[in-house]
């Protein structure tokens, strides 16, 4: 892969905190794609002064939105207007409108709803394969299988079908694994914890959102 990011100045990332609890390997991953990472707890804040902004993927959602709502139009409007970003696990479940786990708004950046999974083992905890992939980025990563860690999973209107960048199964239950809003990218699993080609695909993310700030 093109280390080029690591040739011109450093992707400056907002890590968008909403007591989600340990980001070290999130955070590790991300500075070893050549990121300087500063962490926010305020959701306006977070789309300030950065070239990209990574929601994290651990936590429940009622106390995520919480912590988003003060600022989530800010947070909406600039990934709207280009701001790359990248939603792991809860991080993606954030892009979608509301969820049955509780209460609260999510950013609205993909509309529909977030449903528990429907299986017996419940939560999917482990590697799953990923199929009819079309994110480039997986791609680029050569990103095949994946970590997964939740109860719930993230369920498109059907107009909003065609945001979806990749699929997994569980139990029979064929859920989006990602999903792509211009240069808003969301994952179910998490890269961070995705072995090489999970780290390759932070890199990979953290690439594009140089290649956006060269473009602006």
């Amino acid at each position: 892969m093109s280390s080029s990011i690591t040739r011109e100045e450093p992707v400056q990332v907002a890590l968008f905190d909403y007591g989600a609890g340990n980001l070290h390997s999130l955070i590790k991953a991300l500075e070893a794609g050549g990121a300087v990472v500063r962490v926010e707890t305020d959701a306006a804040r977070a789309v300030q002064d950065t070239q990209a902004v990574v929601l994290p993927g651990v936590g429940a959602f009622a106390p995520a939105a919480e912590r988003l709502a003060g600022g989530r139009i800010a947070m909406r409007d600039a990934l709207l207007n280009g701001l790359p970003a990248l939603g792991i696990c809860l991080g993606m479940q954030l892009l979608f409108d509301a969820s049955d786990e509780g209460e609260g708004d999510g950013l609205g950046i993909v509309p529909g709803r977030v449903q528990r999974l429907e299986a017996v083992r419940v939560p999917q905890i482990g590697w799953n394969a990923l199929d009819d992939v079309q994110e480039p980025l997986l791609h680029e990563a050569d990103l095949r299988t994946a970590y997964y860690a939740n109860s719930y999973v993230c369920r498109p209107t059907i107009e909003a079908m065609s945001s979806v960048s990749a699929w997994s199964t569980h139990e029979g239950d064929r859920f989006p694994a990602s999903v792509r809003r211009g240069n808003v990218i969301g994952t179910q699993f998490h890269p961070e914890k995705s072995s090489t080609p999970g780290v390759n695909f932070v890199r990979a993310f953290l690439q594009f959102a140089a290649a956006q700030r060269r473009a602006s």
